[in-house]
């Protein structure tokens, strides 16, 4: 179990990245959803002891992230958002390079974490190649391969699967549920789909606060005849957002749907089931709208 209570930190330039964050994040797949410049990064830095907070607390199996650092590193694994990797060497020299780092010394149990790491990856048979020439796709693969040296209790993922293509990303899915569910593994993102396919617990976070959190499918039973949809012209969206509390508009197929959340049907929609996107919209423009 890892339990964060009361986390605050705000940068030097004056931004409240976090501001008093409090979760209980338990074993198998956490998914935290939010917009860009919600926190999110933030929160993944600071569990994975990269910064301090300002004030507040950290605790993993009774740990203190703060005060044992070192400790937490020994059972942690991070894929950040962004990675560098050195150029001209091949993905086996440069894991095999972290697994050193992680702290493998036995060259024999060195090899056999290395070549298993990535044929769970489905990386095996790129081994001899240079990850600095890999697809995008295959670069996150990486990343999770050399997150999970060690077989840490601890994964924490952050926006793993941005600018991914959709077979790439379905891959990248599979292998994250292939991990199971006796590790704490924290999905930070900002694309919905991601934590409805794969998170039994989320939250919401926005201007670095806890809007929202719960259980995907609990959450959106709860929106259930209060969503309503119509297909509208660009004029005619522009009309209703006027009078109505429309929390999504998107197209498809070249026309513009819009969800709009009420208790009575407006004039001229359908009723539609709820889903996370509506929920995720919802919650945020309720902050928007208390900010």
């Amino acid at each position: 179990m890892l339990k964060i209570n009361g986390l605050s930190k705000t940068y030097d330039n004056g931004v409240h990245a976090l501001d008093n964050v409090s979760l209980d994040i338990p074993k198998g797949m956490f998914g935290l959803l939010g917009p860009n410049g919600a926190g999110k990064s933030s929160l993944m830095r600071t569990i994975s002891t990269l910064q301090d907070a300002d004030s507040g607390t950290i605790t993993f199996d009774g740990i203190d992230v703060f005060s044992d650092p070192q400790n937490i590193r020994q059972r942690l694994g991070y894929l950040p958002q962004d990675f560098g990797v050195y150029p001209r060497i091949s993905a086996y020299e440069l894991l095999d390079h972290m697994a050193i780092l992680k702290g493998i010394s036995n060259k024999g149990e060195r090899k056999e974490a290395v070549d298993g790491l990535l044929a769970h990856t489905n990386l095996f048979q790129h081994k001899k190649k240079s990850v600095s020439g890999f697809s995008g796709g295959m670069r996150q693969r990486f990343g999770i391969a050399q997150a999970l040296l060690g077989d840490p209790d601890l994964l924490v993922v952050d926006e793993p699967t941005a600018g991914l293509d959709p077979e790439e990303r379905n891959r990248f899915h599979n292998l994250l549920v292939s991990l199971g569910e006796e590790k704490v593994i924290i999905l930070s993102t900002h694309i919905v789909d991601d934590v409805s396919e794969l998170c039994p617990k989320m939250a919401v976070l926005a201007s670095g606060k806890i809007l929202l959190e719960g259980n995907p499918i609990e959450l959106t039973d709860q929106l259930n005849g209060q969503i309503w949809r119509k297909t509208v012209s660009q004029q005619e969206a522009s009309e209703i957002e006027q009078s109505q509390q429309v929390i999504s508009k998107r197209l498809f197929a070249g026309q513009t749907i819009i969800h709009v959340m009420a208790d009575d049907a407006p004039q001229g929609f359908d009723t539609t089931p709820a889903n996370l996107e509506d929920v995720y919209f919802s919650t945020l423009h309720s902050h928007r709208n208390v900010a």
